[in-house]
């Protein structure tokens, strides 16, 4: 179980499409975190998707990854950095 921990703790802090902020998943703030993932894939040129999937893609499999270990309350905030993130891309709510 170790290994595949260190294996998604690799891929988010070292992800060959996005350049992330240092510890961009434990902000508080849903804004924040979702400029901070636009201003990321924006800026990337190794990116494979638009920067919407990208960041979008990011953000969910950080939040599958952390599983149960992710505290609640951080959990929700994630969860509303997602409709930040479309919200920021012009990208219309989800239902």
């Amino acid at each position: 179980m170790a290994a595949t921990h260190k294996w998604s703790q690799d891929v988010t802090e070292h992800s060959n499409a996005l350049d992330l902020r240092r510890q961009v998943f434990t902000l508080k703030d849903p804004k924040r975190i979702a400029a901070s993932l636009k201003k990321s894939a924006e800026a990337s040129h190794r990116r494979r998707s638009s920067p919407f999937r990208s960041a979008m893609s990011m953000l969910t499999f950080y939040i599958n990854r952390a599983g149960k270990d992710l505290d609640a309350g951080q959990k929700k905030v994630l969860e509303k950095a997602k409709d930040e993130l479309r919200a920021a891309f012009g990208k219309p709510p989800r239902d």
